[in-house]
């Protein structure tokens, strides 16, 4: 029950071999940005290290580590012109896109509603053997129709994981599972309804199998699987030990690249998966060109006539990548990206092959005078 700050320190030793070490826990009475200076000084202070050697500094992303104004990182920028604060690409990556997910409504209610399934689907050991032999069942179904291929390594007994929130990439593999056993789901949750020894296990079935099998949550489903598919490549690589930063930020250039045409040009296609997908499973399709109407006693009020493409196109589909786009333009910012840029110029592997005057030239001209 104590507040303390974890030092690691990373350097360069006298044989050029990049080094990282755990230093020391610092208990501190609050977080604050200036509270957590003085304790960080006083540690170094009293190993004789110089504040004037700090290079780099590196925290998370709370405001008052990464704060613009008054935040740990500038407090010591102001007293270590050089000390640039980098935050961890990965932890970006996953705080800008877990973000996103809680900024619009119906992809917050999506993961509200997901979540719901997983807690219901596996409630008792008995629902969790029986998703498994009705998964197994359904894939040996599909087999006999040719629908799957069959190989080595293929066709795996799935089960569904409770996302993790640090972790996009669980988040990822979750709506990939859920929609490869997307049958088999709704036939476990109807037999949990069935088989209720109580009202309040019996609800939270059918509530669970009522979020599942709506329009809506098939369509975030689809949509969130399209967006998660486009990061996850970028997500895997930023967590790798041994990082190669002009191609981790090459590749960031190009998911946001990906991302934007998908908002430009992915709309007709993913709508045309979805009521396909609806029709499979016996899922009521909504009419686009009807009236929207909103929930929550807003009908009465609603000023705008809109349809209900209108509000997945607009409020749900373009919203979510829209937000996406702006938090990770946020939070991988042109300054960091210049800097690690400008710095692989240094790389000293096959030869200094990578050395360019020009961008040592650079790099010294924009944050080393």
């Amino acid at each position: 029950m104590k507040e303390q700050i974890i030092v690691v320190f990373r350097y360069v030793d006298a044989y050029g071999f990049v080094k990282e070490c755990f230093f020391g826990f610092i208990h501190v009475v609050d977080t604050a940005a200036l509270t957590l200076k003085k304790g960080l000084y006083s540690l170094l202070s009293q190993h004789c290290l110089d504040i004037q050697n700090i290079q780099w500094q590196g925290y998370d992303g709370a405001s008052n580590m990464r704060g613009m104004w008054n935040g740990l990182q500038v407090l010591n920028l102001n007293d270590c012109l050089y000390a640039y604060y980098i935050h961890c690409f990965a932890h970006c990556l996953q705080l800008a896109l877990v973000k996103v997910s809680k900024q619009v409504v119906p992809i917050n209610g999506f993961f509200l509603k997901l979540l719901l399934v997983i807690k219901t689907t596996y409630s008792s050991c008995k629902s969790n053997e029986q998703l498994k032999v009705v998964n197994a069942n359904e894939i040996a179904r599909l087999i006999d129709l040719e629908e799957l291929e069959t190989g080595s390594g293929l066709n795996q007994i799935d089960t569904l994981q409770r996302p993790v929130e640090t972790c996009w990439s669980s988040h990822f593999r979750l709506v990939s599972s859920l929609l490869r056993m997307f049958s088999s789901t709704v036939e476990v949750l109807l037999n949990i309804i069935d088989d209720a020894a109580n009202g309040e296990h019996q609800v939270e079935a059918e509530s669970a199998h009522d979020g599942l099998t709506s329009f809506e949550f098939v369509f975030i489903l689809h949509l969130e699987k399209e967006t998660m598919e486009i990061t996850d490549k970028l997500c895997q690589v930023l967590q790798n030990q041994s990082q190669d930063i002009l191609n981790a930020m090459h590749l960031l250039s190009s998911t946001k690249a990906l991302i934007q045409k998908f908002r430009d040009d992915g709309w007709d296609g993913l709508l045309t998966i979805v009521i396909s997908f609806c029709e499979n499973h016996c899922i009521v399709i909504l009419d686009m060109n009807a009236c929207y109407v909103g929930r929550r006693g807003r009908a009465c009020n609603q000023q705008d006539n809109i349809t209900i493409e209108h509000h997945y196109r607009v409020d749900i589909f373009y919203a979510a990548i829209d937000s996406q786009l702006q938090k990770l333009n946020h939070r991988f910012n042109e300054d960091a990206m210049e800097l690690l840029r400008l710095s692989s110029a240094l790389e000293p592997r096959e030869a200094l092959k990578s050395f360019r005057s020009s961008d040592l030239c650079l790099l010294v001209k924009n944050f080393y005078l």
